[in-house]
């Protein structure tokens, strides 16, 4: 029964490409390639929506070659919603074990999208690799919101 309390009900609504960029001058064939990653948060709070921005950028000397960005917007249902907003604070507050979920769905999204994007180029051999969640999302996610209705 434990388990049953700690679920969440929600679905993917949208995936966006934020940006999507091949250098091709600024790679080297026999250069070392570094990877840099990032992590966006938002939320739509009329529409119960968390989105998750994951943003990567292969470099080389300092010079990026590959760049890529998606979006996972996921609807969350209305009593998880709820369980999350903390009225007296105006603060949406999303669990760290939640969150790092949709972390890791939307790096798997931009890994399907990244090879899609490079598909019969010589880019295609850059795969994104596994990463730590646990190293990107270190505790609950705060935001700060008002209602609107």
């Amino acid at each position: 029964m434990a388990e049953e309390k700690n679920k969440v009900g929600f679905a993917l609504k949208k995936i966006t490409t934020e940006q999507f960029a091949i250098i091709e001058s600024s790679y080297k064939e026999s250069e070392i390639v570094e990877l840099k990653a990032g992590l966006k948060f938002g939320i739509n709070f009329d529409n119960n929506i968390i989105s998750v921005v994951f943003s990567t950028s292969l470099i080389q000397e300092k010079s990026p070659f590959l760049l890529i960005a998606v979006g996972c917007h996921f609807n969350i249902n209305i009593e998880a919603w709820n369980s999350f907003y903390n009225e007296s604070k105006t603060e949406l507050i999303v669990p760290k074990g939640f969150i790092s979920h949709l972390v890791m769905l939307t790096i798997g999204t931009t890994r399907g999208v990244l090879h899609c994007k490079t598909e019969n180029t010589p880019f295609n051999k850059f795969l994104l690799p596994t990463l730590n969640v646990n190293e990107l999302v270190k505790k609950d996610v705060v935001f700060k919101a008002e209602k609107t209705k």
